[in-house]
């Protein structure tokens, strides 16, 4: 299979299972924020975590290649190999959540982004997941959307939150707690 097909010259692009749209398509933007969350946690995997956070990742990557063919795939097409996200893997990230909150102090205080360079990378992909998020919300404005998509990244976000946490606990690396004092002293 070639890598370069020269049908997307001309600024526009063929969704999965048919259909054209411009390559400045909010559905591209939903779903191109969803690759690039995919890509960063690649980054943040690079940077190094525990066997079992590693493993939670590589899930969540696999998940994002679903939500991403399922936004590139407008909601009326009829298709036997389109993927869709289901219920279940938004109740697998709760499920985690919940066991990893169980192993780490209560929070009590806002907490910068940071720490560990994995933790650091994490809040990053907190935040464009985020980014994601509200691209899938102006799309679903537009375009009928599986729903499911949008909880999905609602709980990614307090997911990778919560995993940003656990690697800076893993790496032995404090949180940096944000209070009101804090801005009192700011320039």
């Amino acid at each position: 299979m070639k890598i370069y097909t020269r049908t997307g010259d001309a600024g526009q692009t063929s969704l999965f299972a048919g259909g054209r749209v411009s390559k400045d398509h909010v559905r591209l933007h939903a779903y191109g924020s969803v690759d690039e969350l995919s890509s960063l946690l690649g980054v943040v995997l690079a940077a190094g975590l525990s066997d079992a956070l590693g493993a939670s990742l590589r899930r969540v990557q696999r998940d994002l290649f679903i939500v991403g063919a399922d936004l590139a795939t407008p909601q009326d097409a009829v298709s036997s190999y389109v993927l869709r996200l289901a219920p279940e893997q938004v109740r697998a990230l709760e499920m985690e959540i919940d066991q990893w909150e169980a192993t780490l102090p209560e929070l009590k205080h806002f907490i910068l982004p940071g720490g560990s360079p994995a933790a650091a990378l994490l809040h990053q992909a907190r935040t464009v997941c985020r980014r994601a998020e509200r691209w899938v919300v102006a799309l679903q404005a537009s375009d009928s959307i599986n729903g499911e998509v949008l909880c999905y990244l609602n709980r990614l976000s307090d997911w990778l939150f919560v995993a940003a946490r656990c690697a800076n606990r893993d790496a032995g690396v404090a949180e940096t707690e944000w209070r009101r004092s804090d801005a009192a002293e700011s320039p």
